[in-house]
């Protein structure tokens, strides 16, 4: 595997730099125990103070980083937000426990989309960045493969390879967009474990007529994302 063949000590800053980037946004991920069913019915419901959280680490974050990054997250917090509000309370494609968009939820968004674009700038990633992104596109073909073998998710596995089809057109995105695919397959696969959100999208998915109609709700939700990092992220951003 390629990124074994970087050396040592590179190695290490390349770990160092995704545990920084990543891993404390999958520790949040584990926040969301506490917004779940299980905690709500036997404990309290405590969704304002992981709101609070949330708004705290966004602006610890703002704080932190460059005003490049900083407009970037704002114009991601918006597209967030009338992202959320589009699919979950217009078009009822997917509710949250409490049939509302939690605050942190468009914050993630944002939050999410500040790192992987701090993980892809950083020296000793965009240095290795072809042997990241073919160690990210197999963890991603293994992941896609388990889920169509042994859950039967023949949608997830379409859209995979539709991405692979695009970003094949457009290779200097490809880090972003794995990373995007990782941080959020585990997001979301945690979120509805822990039955924080409801996704009447899954129960439709094998429909289909809905899935022309989640393909183009997808393909939209996918653009938001596109339109940040090809015409708002100006290649200053990623050098």
């Amino acid at each position: 595997m390629g990124v074994l063949k970087i050396p040592k000590y590179d190695l290490k800053k390349f770990i160092n730099v995704f545990n920084r980037r990543f891993g404390l946004f999958i520790i949040f991920v584990f926040v969301l125990f506490f917004d779940s069913i299980y905690f709500v019915e036997n404990i309290l419901d405590s969704q304002i103070p992981i709101n609070i959280l949330m708004i705290f680490g966004f602006i610890v974050m703002y704080w932190r980083a460059n005003p490049r990054t900083k407009e970037l997250m704002i114009y991601a917090v918006i597209l967030g937000f009338g992202g959320e509000y589009l699919f979950s309370r217009g078009l009822n494609m997917y509710t949250y426990r409490l049939e509302n968009v939690p605050l942190y939820v468009p914050l993630g968004h944002a939050a999410l989309y500040g790192r992987i674009i701090m993980f892809s700038k950083a020296p000793v990633v965009r240095k290795y960045h072809k042997k990241i992104e073919r160690l990210f596109g197999i963890c991603i073909g293994i992941f896609a493969t388990v889920y169509l073998i042994f859950f039967s998710d023949v949608f997830g596995f379409v859209m995979t390879i539709c991405m692979f089809l695009l970003l094949w057109k457009r290779p200097k995105d490809k880090l972003f967009f794995f990373s995007m695919y990782i941080l959020v397959a585990i997001l979301e696969i945690e979120e509805l474990h822990l039955g924080v959100g409801n996704g009447l999208l899954l129960h439709l998915m094998f429909l289909p007529f809905c899935q022309v109609i989640i393909l183009l709700v997808v393909l939209v939700y996918f653009t938001f994302y596109w339109i940040l990092d090809a015409f708002l992220c100006t290649p200053k951003d990623i050098k």
